[in-house]
């Protein structure tokens, strides 16, 4: 099972409350992105967690320095995951993962414009790091590019974090990210820009928590099931016939038996009227 990331990129404080409101029910996470933390501050933060207990909330601070101090405030104020960048040196990335340490949290280490994905994502595991984030951004993603082949690699390399992963996702996609290593599946324009975000939040997560066989979901063997459940009724329906059968067969021997006893109580009977017939015959002599 994946769990489920929500965006929420809006720079208006009452669009991202009323947004969060219609998907929080759907996802395990709702994401403060990084242009949202910018402009509205730490108070979103303190509404959203107030307002949505049962979900976890993370800040995508992209701290490039003074990592402990930067993300703490923001640890004491609710965020369950802070991200820090992979391309800061590692004493920030290590602030960031020592500072969630010590709130029971966790830090997630952005490995967005990181030349040597694979070393860093080494380094920073070393130093503890709880999540890996995968991520193209934006404008990655508008020259095309996509995270299948940085997934495959940090999935690759083994080293028992949680991965979690950005860029273009949708429900068509779902499931290919998460056969490919994610444990984290975070989606934004898919849901945001969705005529109905409460459904399509839904539609992801049901595959992400692997509610869904595949992305197909329950509709793909739709047409099995209902060929199993006719063939469940005949064999019912034909084991009846039989046992009614059996049961006629069955009584048949006990009819028998029951016939017999009364032919024998009928051979007597027959045997003392002739007897009966001869007696008048012999007194007119």
């Amino acid at each position: 099972m994946a769990q489920t990331q929500m965006a929420l990129d809006s720079l208006d404080f009452d669009a991202t409350v009323a947004l969060a409101t219609k998907v929080a029910p759907h996802v395990d996470i709702l994401e403060i992105g990084t242009p949202c933390i910018k402009h509205n501050g730490i108070k979103l933060l303190e509404t959203l967690r107030a307002k949505f207990p049962n979900n976890k909330i993370l800040v995508d601070l992209k701290t490039m320095d003074a990592g402990f101090y930067e993300a703490e405030p923001f640890y004491k104020a609710g965020a369950d995951i802070c991200t820090v960048l992979g391309t800061a040196d590692l004493g920030t990335i290590k602030g960031v993962i020592d500072v969630a340490n010590k709130y029971g949290k966790k830090a997630q280490v952005d490995l967005i414009n990181v030349v040597d994905k694979k070393t860093r994502t080494q380094e920073v595991a070393k130093l503890g790091a709880h999540i890996i984030g995968v991520h193209t951004g934006l404008d990655q993603q508008a020259a095309g590019q996509t995270p299948f082949n940085d997934l495959a690699m940090v999935a690759g390399l083994g080293l028992g974090v949680d991965i979690s992963v950005a860029g273009g996702v949708k429900a068509a996609t779902t499931q290919q990210v998460k056969d490919a290593g994610a444990t984290i599946i975070v989606a934004g324009a898919a849901i945001y820009g969705a005529a109905d975000p409460a459904v399509a939040a839904a539609e992801i997560s049901a595959i992400a928590h692997g509610n869904s066989a595949s992305a197909g979901g329950v509709k793909k063997y739709l047409p099995w099931l209902i060929a199993a459940a006719v063939l469940i009724l005949l064999v019912t329906l034909l084991s009846g016939k039989k046992e009614s059968a059996e049961k006629a067969v069955d009584a048949a021997p006990a009819a028998t038996e029951m016939a017999a006893p009364a032919a024998e109580a009928a051979a007597p009977a027959a045997e003392v009227a002739p007897a009966a017939e001869a007696a008048p015959a012999e007194a007119a002599k």
